[in-house]
């Protein structure tokens, strides 16, 4: 009888075990389940941020003034106001992008206040950033034979910058967004140009 009711027990306790494992396994699928949900909501709440969020975008547009003259132009791109809260500046010649450092330096960063170019700009404005013409290389190269190179494309001539914005609507406490950008001037016999070209890190967006 002893043995019979030992036997019974231990048939017992292995079916309860069982069924413990099953009812473990249970919830940690449901745990599992859970935690996705929570990983696609917490995705789903990301690029709904970033969908409403302010976009500056970099363009090279030419000057109505000034004849081979150009404006680099900011223009909100997103869906919110921007705040432009500092600009950087470099400028420098090299042989192609290849030849420019792996990270931009900057060397001029202001912080942005009064001036004729708006600081905040509403989902569709633009405001000028940089103007650039024909005349101011050969004030840029330091003698005539850099300007002959610049001339006879042996050496080009790079403007890249920065602008640092924040979404006017978003909390204090949220980090900057930055719009890098890069321009090869071309100058021609005649007519000059300036457009968009650097290496991927000089025109990245955060």
């Amino acid at each position: 009888m002893l043995v019979i009711l030992g036997y019974v027990g231990i048939l017992l306790a292995v079916s309860t075990l069982k069924k413990i494992e099953r009812q473990t396994r249970s919830l940690e699928a449901v745990a599992s389940a859970a935690a996705d949900n929570a990983q696609a909501a917490l995705l789903n709440a990301q690029a709904a941020a970033a969908f409403e969020r302010p976009w500056l975008l970099i363009t090279v547009e030419p000057s109505l003034n000034i004849e081979n003259g150009f404006n680099v132009m900011v223009t909100n791109r997103g869906r919110t106001p921007a705040r432009i809260v500092a600009t950087a500046e470099q400028l420098t010649f090299a042989i192609d992008e290849s030849y420019l450092p792996e990270t931009p330096e900057y060397q001029r960063e202001e912080v942005a206040g009064p001036s004729p170019s708006p600081i905040i700009l509403v989902p569709g404005e633009s405001a000028a950033i940089r103007k650039f013409c024909r005349n101011d290389v050969k004030g840029l190269c330091e003698s005539p034979e850099r300007f002959k190179r610049i001339e006879d494309w042996e050496e080009k001539l790079f403007i890249y910058g920065k602008v640092v914005y924040r979404d006017l609507i978003a909390s204090l406490d949220k980090p900057a967004h930055e719009t890098a950008w890069c321009c090869w001037y071309i100058h021609g016999r005649q007519n000059s140009g300036l457009v968009i070209a650097g290496p991927p890190g000089y025109n990245a967006h955060s």
